[in-house]
């Protein structure tokens, strides 16, 4: 932070005055807590890399929340191009077989956060420190959002679903095998 543009703890004072509002915001895009928090974070982020002086403390709300919203609109605008671009990799696949066809359109109807972080992981073979670096987040999230999608992908399947370790020859970690619910 530059020392001569804020003095200490002004941040701090910004950051406990506009939080709830900033968050309040970011949350009503993102719709859950965790990217709320990576985007407030975000936000504040770019007021100090602005380095803006406000005439008031409603100019700074206003600034935060319109720079809340710009943030948590390409944060979103990056999920959907990624989002899109699995699915016309999707699409130009055409030698797929019958089960991983069946698997992936029930990865391809979990939530987006959950969908990505599966299919990176499971389809690419990428680590989870590497999917983390890729979405802009922390191992733990990728973690916890892999661990969220299986549990959907157990729960909500016709079958009961079941992972475990194995490398193919192609040298993929891990597969999917279905066993017919009674």
């Amino acid at each position: 932070m530059d020392s001569s543009l804020y003095a200490d703890g002004e941040i701090a004072k910004i950051y406990n005055r506009q939080y709830l509002t900033v968050y309040r915001i970011c949350f009503s895009f993102m719709k859950n807590s965790e990217d709320a928090e990576d985007m407030v974070q975000e936000t504040f982020i770019k007021l100090i890399a602005s380095k803006k002086k406000f005439e008031s403390e409603e100019h700074e709300k206003a600034w935060l929340i319109v720079t809340a919203s710009n943030t948590c609109k390409d944060e979103l605008r990056r999920w959907k191009r990624r989002l899109e671009n699995i699915k016309s990799f999707i699409q130009q696949e055409s030698v797929v077989r019958k089960e991983d066809d069946r698997v992936l359109e029930w990865v391809m109807a979990l939530p987006v956060k959950y969908k990505q972080v599966i299919y990176l992981y499971y389809y690419e073979g990428y680590q989870t420190s590497e999917i983390a670096d890729m979405m802009h987040c922390s191992e733990s999230t990728v973690r916890n959002q892999l661990l969220r999608g299986r549990r959907i992908l157990k729960k909500n399947s016709v079958c009961r679903l079941y992972l475990w370790n194995a490398r193919s020859s192609s040298g993929e970690r891990y597969r999917f095998r279905f066993v017919q619910s009674e």
